[in-house]
């Protein structure tokens, strides 16, 4: 499943092109396009879906639906277990 999933945006790089930023998705980071929201900062929430943040979001709905997806395994299944990836990843171990 690909769920558009709320996140909060963390950095921003100013100098990638396309736009780009770092979002948080309630514990997992991942890098997203910011191309069809420019003028977003650092620190709002955005809904992202395959890659692209699409709309901007008020942290209320965005705190509700990451709850909600969470509790029905939603998250995980989208991002897998975030502390078995670290893990991957830390021991070199992460093929993809």
């Amino acid at each position: 499943m690909c769920l558009a999933v709320p996140g909060k945006v963390v950095s921003i790089d100013q100098r990638a092109d396309p736009l780009t930023g770092l979002i948080d998705f309630g514990g997992v980071q991942k890098q997203a396009c910011l191309e069809y929201l420019p003028d977003v900062q650092v620190g709002e929430y955005v809904i992202v879906h395959v890659g692209f943040a699409l709309q901007r979001l008020d942290e209320e709905s965005a705190r509700a639906s990451l709850e909600l997806f969470e509790q029905l395994g939603l998250l995980e299944e989208e991002f897998g277990d975030a502390w078995e990836q670290a893990a991957r990843q830390e021991n070199g171990s992460d093929v993809r």
